[in-house]
């Protein structure tokens, strides 16, 4: 997706219907910086916005994510490509969430062990240096679960976009 053409685009379509970016962004429940960032190819709208947008402008949402006005034939060309790469940008996200959550599940694993290494075992103390390690076993155990389920709902996300 060229962000940038979407940008051009999207202020063009703009000026047609003679709003400024504050009006806009009322319209569609976005700040005027938001609408800026869109016109400069900043950020891509999110997927309600483009809806509204589509409406406002009386334009698709597929004409939108090509950045111009489709004939009939270009129309059905630009919807295969705006769809593939909306699959890939989707599977994208997803890999790199995977990515983020096993990262985060390593580190709190030796964040755990680094501490139990560091916690004194002195003969007086070995209740409280006993006590000390389970809790760090176990916020460690916690934390491995929650990014597991993460994974997991990650995956199920995945899935149920197919």
């Amino acid at each position: 997706m060229d962000t940038v053409k979407i940008g051009k685009f999207l202020k063009e379509l703009r000026k047609e219907k003679e709003y400024t970016q504050e009006t806009l962004g009322e319209k569609v429940g976005v700040t005027n910086k938001t609408v800026s960032r869109w016109e400069t190819g900043t950020y891509m709208p999110p997927v309600e916005c483009l809806v509204l947008l589509s409406d406002i402008y009386d334009v698709s949402i597929n004409e939108i994510v090509a950045g111009q006005r489709l004939n009939e034939a270009e129309f059905n060309d630009a919807a295969e490509e705006n769809l593939s790469e909306a699959l890939q940008l989707s599977e994208n996200a997803y890999k790199q969430r995977e990515k983020i959550l096993t990262i985060i599940m390593i580190i709190s694993t030796i964040i755990a062990m680094v501490l139990i290494y560091l916690v004194p075992f002195n003969k007086g103390e070995m209740v409280r240096s006993l006590i000390t390690i389970l809790l760090i076993i176990g916020l460690a155990f916690i934390s491995n679960i929650l990014n597991i389920i993460a994974l997991i709902l990650n995956k199920e996300k995945y899935r149920n976009k197919d």
